[in-house]
């Protein structure tokens, strides 16, 4: 049970962070996001990227993790239940 709540945790993972991208796209299609500021240069927008990128991934991992959570422990209450 354990390896199969890691691999739905892991695939809820990847299948949130494309929809979180999709949706961060779909926004600047539609709302182009504020220009940055000249101090820094190219290195600051790398990092800012990266921190974006990861905020995105630790995002979706909490979310995948609390998916996973309500969905076993409700498979578990039923099983519970039913005696």
């Amino acid at each position: 049970m354990v390896k199969l709540s890691l691999l739905v945790m892991a695939g809820l993972t990847v299948l949130i962070a494309i929809g979180l991208r999709w949706r961060e796209e779909r926004v600047t299609v539609l709302r182009p996001p504020p220009r940055p500021s000249q101090g820094g240069g190219i290195a600051a927008g790398w990092v800012a990227l990266q921190k974006r990128k990861l905020n995105r991934w630790v995002t979706a991992a909490a979310l995948a993790a609390v998916t996973t959570m309500l969905l076993f422990g409700g498979i578990n209450w039923l099983r519970i239940w039913n005696g």
